[in-house]
């Protein structure tokens, strides 16, 4: 028979291994197609998907535009490969899905026409670089990518 002890050390443990699966939890996939619900009058209003995904660990697939320079600590995500570099071009020059990827650290830039997976935390919101003055409405943070 357990006592009320072991029942309460049994309950707690419980407790720590069903928030430690959901912390050691695969990455939730993210599409380019799931990250915008509808075009409304104020222009793209983002999913409920995506929202709901905010601050959390996520993965997504996609294409590696150019970056500003081989040392940059981000890069942009693209659904399709794209052969302009974002600070060469007007913003008519992008679709509206591109996602703004801050790498946790420095890793070495593939082609544009090189499929990648990217992992890390997901941001929304507009929200302009200080450094270098780039708005995104999507960010991947304490990203890492790999070649897929």
């Amino acid at each position: 028979m357990l006592t009320r002890r072991q029942s309460l050390q049994l309950a707690s443990l419980a407790v720590f291994s069903l928030s430690a699966r959901q912390s050691f939890a695969a990455p939730s996939p993210l599409t380019f197609d799931e990250m915008y619900g509808k075009i409304g009058v104020l222009g793209l209003e983002y999913s409920d998907k995506l929202k709901q995904l905010s601050g959390r660990e996520i993965r997504m697939k996609g294409f590696m535009a150019p970056p500003l320079k081989a040392e940059a600590a981000f890069f942009v995500l693209t659904e399709i490969p794209m052969a302009l570099c974002p600070f060469c071009s007007s913003d008519s020059d992008w679709p509206d899905n591109i996602v703004v990827v801050y790498l946790s650290e420095k890793q070495t830039f593939v082609q544009p026409s090189t499929t990648i997976e990217v992992t890390g935390t997901l941001e929304h919101g507009s929200w302009t670089d200080p450094e270098t003055g780039f708005v995104s409405l999507v960010r991947i943070r304490d990203a890492q990518y790999s070649v897929s």
